[in-house]
This record gives structure tokens, C-alpha cells and sequence, in this order.
């Protein structure tokens, strides 16, 4: 079990801002995920008081870059004016990658490498690659071999259907290999472990998104930047939003992962969506220099492994070691967000928050926190309604955590998800005020 500690040195985010969560509409969306991450970054840096050439670094979390994409943070941080002497590096922590980007540029902060930062995450997973098999990289090997007009006409003839069976990768990438399970087959272990039934799903799904819809309607998400496609079309909101979602409707969704007799639907998880999330980090140094306004602090974070197939209590895990270490009670925390993988997952979260056996077990703590309140958890909706771009949602948490604690005039708060493989991670975080 890793722990890390930004207690060194004060490290500040000043500032950040995130595109639209656009929703895969089963072709490739009109954005590469270095364009989401420049459309987050460019109007975050036209407002800052020091030119991006002044960055130590640009840190950026992606999990599944596209070909011309190699190390997307130093295509990113070039497109972005940043400068060919600012160094930059790209990180992946499934689906908590955007959060460890935020975290590597808070310990090179804390430990005085670095002053002034940039980092946050990035995904378009419409874009995700779809891959041929072995049999017909084989194939493709010996054909390239063959010189002889005879070889060809053997390797022609030795084809097959098979050969042309593609492999969906976003589809292989959400299923862990050594588990044998897709995300959502772990997401229904949880349910039936603790007793969830799908009428608590689909009303905490409902509520993701009434709560996306107030926010919307009322001024809560200035972190959105609007972007325009090549086709200047322009996006400007969340377009994963239901609406018109009713309990009727969710009801009417049939099991996505375990048919027939399986709770989890594609109404009750996370969207497959494309976006980014960008902010900029500063030591108090930096901070006094540029005459920065501080939008709060980075306190500490934590990370947790756990069983694969238990993946869904990784926050869990990660939160209980944090306050923990912190040695601060639940009660003390104004607001949280948990990534919405899936309603199971949350919901099981709380569950497992309120299991003095499993709190004492599995996770190390001898006395039971108190609860993780609703109206205090993910108050502005989360992955259900907003969507969840792998690469970029652990920044989107907390940049939104931090707003949400402004715009509340509350102290303290803690974003967290859960990780793909078997891990949770968490981020404390105290408001300016």
C-alpha cells in the first residue's frame, strides 16, 4: 500500500477549467484527445497573469492516446505555447489518471522541483482504437514474406473468418484480465455482496441526473469552457444529460453485463465519453510572484489496492487510509465526490463505509467512520449524468470539489475514484477561504 504526503511545501491550485463531457455516439466524436485537452488549457492560460513558457512542467493523465499522440502531454504543452524548454510527461493510472497527474505535479511542488505546474487529464474514448487479432497480425507477417506471385496465392487461400474478427480495445481495456470480469460484472459482485437492488440504482441514477440539471440551469459549472469542432459547431454543456430520465425509463433498461438476471444497465454506469480537465498548480513562492488568486490547497492524498473484482471499494479504501493518516473524522469533511463508475459502486461504497467489519478488516480502522451523507456527496451529479472520460475525470473531481466548496463557503472536501485493476485513490482538499 503506497502513501504519499504533499506536507513539505504548500501546494496552491489556482485555477482550472475543463471542455464539455461529450458523449460517444458510436463513431469517432470530432475531437482527438490532445484537441479536448488544448480546448480545456488554451482559455485557462490566456487568463493567467505569467506566460506558459513560465511552467516547470506539464503533467497530463491519458490512458489510451491515439497514434499520433505519443506522450500527449508534450504535444499538448508545445500546442499550447508552453515552449520547446517545458518539459512534459504523461501518466496513467486507469481510471484515476487525471488525479495522478494533479498528485505528480503536487509532490514535485512539495519537495521544491517544480513551482508552478500544469497538469490535469484527458480522454476521447470514441476514439479508442479498434484492433486486429493475432491470427491476423500473423497473417499479415507472412503475407509481407511471401515474394512469389505462388506464396501470395497460398497465403490468400489460407484466409479464414476468423482472421477477421476485430477486438473493440476500450471494450478488452475494461476487463481485468487476471479477474476475468468487466468493470460492470465487479460493479454486480458489489450489488449482490451488500445487497443493492436495482430500484436503488436506478433512483441514485435519477438523481445524478436532476442534480446535472440544476447545476446547469443554475450557473454551477463555470469550469466549462465551450469548444467548436472543425465544422464550427459549438458545445458548450454536458451532452450526456437526461433530461427527460424517469425511474419508468431506467426500469425499462435490460442488464448490461450479467443477463438476464443482473442489476447494472447502461441507465445506472457511466457514460463512455470524450473530455479534459486542466489546472494549474503553484507553491506559495509562485503564488506571491505572480499575484496568483488561490483557488485551495492540495492537503494530502492517498492511494489503495484491493481485490480486482472488488475494484468498485477502492475509494473506499483510499478515503479511510486518508483521514486516517490526516487524522481527521468524516464528520469534518463539508462535501465528497465519488467517481460515478456505477450507482452499485457508489452506493456500495456507503455501504461498506458503514461495515464495522469491513472498515476494521479490510480497510484498517478501528472505529467506524460516520456516514457519508447524500446531501453532501456528488451534489452537482457525477460519471452517470456528466460522463466519464477515463483519462480525465480524476481532474474534473477535483476541480469541481474545489468549486463546489467556494461556491458553498465550505473548508474541506475529498474527491475520490475508484481504479480498473484492483486500486482506489482519494485527494484532500481545503478551500482558499
Amino acid at each position: 500500500m503506497s502513501k504519499t504526503s504533499t506536507a513539505a511545501r504548500a501546494v496552491y491550485i489556482v485555477d482550472g477549467s475543463r471542455t464539455p463531457f461529450l458523449k460517444a455516439q458510436g463513431k469517432p466524436g470530432p475531437f482527438l484527445a490532445s484537441d479536448l485537452a488544448v480546448g480545456a488549457g488554451r482559455p485557462l492560460l490566456l487568463r493567467q497573469s505569467f506566460s506558459p513558457e513560465q511552467f516547470d512542467e506539464v503533467i497530463l493523465g491519458c490512458i489510451a492516446p491515439g497514434p499520433d499522440e505519443a506522450n500527449i502531454a508534450r504535444i499538448v504543452a508545445l500546442r499550447l505555447g508552453c515552449g520547446d524548454k517545458v518539459p512534459a510527461w504523461t501518466v496513467q493510472r486507469n481510471c484515476a489518471s487525471g488525479m495522478q497527474a494533479i498528485d505528480s505535479a503536487a509532490l514535485d511542488i512539495s519537495s521544491g522541483r517544480a513551482e508552478l505546474v500544469l497538469a490535469g487529464g484527458t480522454e476521447s474514448m470514441s476514439h479508442h482504437p479498434i484492433l486486429l487479432n493475432q491470427r491476423m497480425v500473423a497473417w499479415l507477417a507472412d503475407w509481407n514474406r511471401a515474394k512469389s506471385f505462388n506464396a501470395r496465392g497460398r497465403q490468400l487461400v489460407a484466409l479464414r473468418p476468423h482472421h477477421f474478427q476485430l477486438i473493440i480495445a476500450l471494450l478488452r481495456g475494461l476487463t481485468d484480465p487476471l479477474a476475468g470480469l468487466s468493470m460492470g460484472q465487479t460493479a454486480e459482485k458489489l450489488a449482490w455482496r451488500f445487497h443493492i437492488d436495482r430500484d436503488a440504482m436506478d433512483h441514485f441514477a435519477l438523481r445524478s441526473h436532476q442534480r446535472l440539471t440544476e447545476a446547469t440551469d443554475n450557473g454551477r459549472l463555470g469550469e466549462i469552457e465551450p469548444i467548436f469542432d472543425n465544422g464550427g459547431h459549438l458545445f458548450e454543456t454536458d451532452d450526456g444529460l437526461r433530461r427527460e430520465s424517469t425511474l419508468e425509463k431506467l426500469g425499462k433498461l435490460k442488464p448490461a453485463f450479467d443477463r438476464p438476471v443482473g442489476k447494472v444497465t447502461a441507465g445506472n454506469s457511466a457514460q463512455i465519453t470524450d473530455g479534459a480537465a486542466m489546472l494549474v498548480l503553484a507553491s506559495e513562492e509562485a503564488v506571491k510572484r505572480h499575484d496568483l488568486p488561490v483557488l485551495g490547497r492540495i492537503v494530502d492524498s492517498h492511494w489503495s489496492a484491493l481485490d480486482p473484482s472488488q475494484m468498485g471499494l477502492g475509494p473506499v479504501h483510499a478515503m479511510g487510509q486518508l483521514l486516517k493518516k490526516q487524522n481527521i473524522n468524516s464528520e469534518e469533511i463539508d462535501y465528497w465526490e465519488i467517481n460515478e463508475a456505477f450507482a452499485a459502486q457508489v452506493l456500495a461504497c456507503q455501504a461498506a463505509w458503514q461495515d464495522s467489519e469491513y472498515m476494521q478488516q479490510e480497510v484498517g480502522l478501528d472505529k467506524l467512520p460516520a456516514p457519508i451523507p447524500d446531501e453532501r456527496l456528488n451534489v452537482n451529479g457525477g460519471a452517470i449524468s456528466i460522463g466519464h472520460p477515463v483519462g480525465a475525470s480524476g481532474a474534473r473531481l477535483v476541480l469541481h470539489l474545489l468549486k463546489t466548496l467556494k461556491q458553498n463557503d465550505a473548508k474541506r472536501g475529498i474527491a475520490s475514484l475508484c481504479i480498473g485493476g484492483g486500486q482506489g485513490g482519494a485527494m484532500l482538499l481545503e478551500s482558499a477561504s
